[in-house]
Parts: C-alpha cells; sequence; structure tokens
C-alpha cells in the first residue's frame, strides 16, 4: 500500500470516526443510479458484498439500498433533479453539465471518481481509418449524444483535428444508444450504425469480431489516463446525511482494494450482474489491465471542464477540480 493511500484512508477513517460521534444511529435508504459496463464494478462489488450497509452498521447507521440501471448520465441527472434518485453515476460531463446547471440552488458536485479508464471508438467500416474519413453516409452509436463523456471527447478530437471552429462537425453523425444497443447495431450495421464510441467491456468484445478496428481512444484525446466514471450527488443530499457521504467513499475504496486483490471473484460478481460475451479470462485480463485503473481519485476531469465552457456548453469553467467535487474527498492529489 502506497504512501498516499494510507493517507487517504486514514482520512477517510477520520471522518467515519467524526460522524459516528456526532450523529445518533438512525435508518437510511439510499437510491443509487448505475448504468451498463464493467467500468461501473467499484459500485457492482459494493452491492454484491453489501459494503455500504456492513459500513453503515460500523457507524450506527442502519443503511437500506436501492439500486437502478439506467442507459445514459442525462436521465440519471433528470432523476436527481426531480428528486428521484440520491447518488448517481456516469461520465464526467454530464456531472459538469449539472455542476453548472446547478451552482445557485441544488450545488450538484462530485462524490469520488469510481475509475480511470479509456473509451474507445470503433469502427466496422474498412474505409474509415480516422475521423476524418467519416461521411454522411456513416453513423456513430454513443450514449446521450451530444451531452455524455463520449459525446464531449469525440467534440475534443474533432477540434484536435479540424480546428476549433470544427469540434461539433461529426455531431450529425452521433446517435443515442445504449451501449449494448450500439455494439448490437454497428455489429449488425443497423439503423445505419458504422461506429461506436464506448467502454469496456464493450469495446473489447466489438475488437474480437471480423472486420472491426479501432480509431481513437481517449487517453490520446486526453494527453493520458483520465478519470471515466464518478459519482456524484446534491449538496442538500450531502447536508441533510453527513454520515453517508464518508462511508460511500470508504465503501468504493474497499470496493477498489477487493478488485485489485481478488479479480477472479470481482469478475464472478460482474458475470453474475450483467450479461456479456466475453470469457471469465478475457475479463480478469481486463481487469488488471495497466490502461484501467481503480482508484476514487479524479484525473484530469478540468480537462473536460474547460473544454466544455470553451464550446459554450457551460457558462464557465470551474477555477480548480476540487470545485467539483465536495471536500469530502480529501486532499489528495486531483485534476
Amino acid at each position: 500500500m502506497t504512501r498516499r493511500r494510507r493517507g487517504w484512508l486514514a482520512g477517510v477513517a477520520a471522518l467515519l470516526m467524526i460522524c459516528g460521534q456526532a450523529m445518533p444511529a438512525r435508518a437510511a435508504t439510499i437510491r443509487i443510479a448505475v448504468e451498463y459496463g464493467i467500468s461501473y464494478l467499484p459500485l457492482t462489488v459494493m452491492r454484491a458484498r453489501h459494503l455500504l450497509e456492513t459500513m453503515g452498521r460500523q457507524q450506527g447507521l442502519d443503511i437500506t439500498t436501492k439500486w437502478l440501471k439506467f442507459t445514459d448520465g442525462a436521465a440519471m441527472n433528470e432523476a436527481l433533479i426531480s428528486g428521484q434518485l440520491d447518488i448517481v453515476s456516469g461520465g464526467v460531463a454530464p456531472m459538469v453539465l449539472l455542476w453548472a446547471r446547478t451552482r445557485d440552488n441544488l450545488h450538484v458536485r462530485g462524490i469520488a471518481a469510481l475509475n480511470a479508464m479509456p473509451l474507445y471508438l470503433n469502427t466496422i467500416d474498412p474505409d474509415v481509418h480516422s475521423i476524418k474519413d467519416f461521411t454522411s453516409k456513416d453513423r456513430i452509436a454513443m450514449p446521450a449524444a451530444g451531452v455524455s463523456i463520449q459525446a464531449i471527447t469525440l467534440m475534443m478530437a474533432s477540434a484536435q483535428v479540424f480546428g476549433e471552429a470544427g469540434a461539433q462537425k461529426l455531431n450529425p453523425l452521433t446517435v443515442s444508444m445504449s451501449h449494448p444497443d450500439g455494439m448490437t447495431a454497428m455489429l449488425a450495421r443497423k439503423a445505419g450504425i458504422t461506429a461506436h464510441f464506448t467502454s469496456a467491456p464493450f469495446m473489447y468484445e466489438e475488437l474480437e469480431q471480423p472486420g472491426v478496428h479501432r480509431l481513437l481512444d481517449s487517453y490520446t484525446v486526453l494527453g493520458g489516463p483520465a478519470t471515466f466514471n464518478v459519482a456524484w450527488t446534491t449538496g442538500r443530499f450531502v447536508q441533510n446525511n453527513p454520515k453517508i457521504v464518508p462511508i460511500f467513499i470508504a465503501a468504493l475504496q474497499a470496493a477498489d482494494s477487493f478488485i485489485i486483490d481478488h479479480p477472479d471473484e470481482a469478475v464472478k460478481i460482474y458475470m453474475a450482474s450483467e450479461p456479456t460475451s466475453l470469457s471469465e479470462a478475457a475479463l480478469v485480463r481486463m481487469i488488471k489491465d495497466p490502461e484501467n485503473h481503480w482508484t476514487v481519485i479524479p484525473q484530469r476531469t478540468m480537462e473536460y471542464a474547460a473544454f466544455m465552457a470553451k464550446i459554450g456548453m457551460i457558462p464557465a469553467a470551474p477555477a480548480s477540480w476540487e470545485d467539483l467535487f465536495f471536500p469530502t474527498i480529501g486532499s489528495e492529489p486531483g485534476s
């Protein structure tokens, strides 16, 4: 265990101790939303191993969890705003959008990162070797076209290739689809889908199919490892439930440790929760792949926020990554 990780755990332990002393025992029901893919494995492990409930009891809190599955961050954001959810998870971009929209009311901010993982843009079109080769006959499937993290990453790549004025050049080609539906559509060339901007495990499954090749990945666009998924909530929820956010972060960290230390068991948990054509061995390799980092510390979130401000999706970028997250994340060096 690194000195940094020991320091983070000590900080969470201190928060839990303070919360345990300050709050009487009570019951709480937490409604948590997740999407499809192995990138949500920390939450999947948390649910299967009842980490939130166990850690809650240790702090005198009787936690009941309700888990709901969504296909994109935009729908989850609407449910969070309407009070139907307590904690949601998804790509950095939907969280940044809601942070900007709620700065004067709900005060939505991130709780923690779920991982740092790349996103692949794959295609089955043999004539497309870079995003410059897309034509009006191509369609690119992705979750929540226009606002998802895949959509923002594609715009960032377009700005790099076509210039800043061309950031949204490929937007007319994008189609909103869940990860499973997007993969199915591209492989069958349904609805004109010739490309799919997706995440693990779907991007790896696609590349095992004849004729599919990768055009770009988000790490190249961002300049290095970057947070894919985060968990976020409202300021009201944090204020009304001061014990829960530190417990949630501690449970996430425990899930990360389990994934790193017991990848075979983590894969079994994933396979029981979501259908996949990949073998157990392939999924274990995916978990252990050096490009996939199981960490709660945000990485390169400001690159997304700054770009979204530059193209006018949000009024202004946050001053730093700390503005995007509640202070309970601790003093670890994020970005």
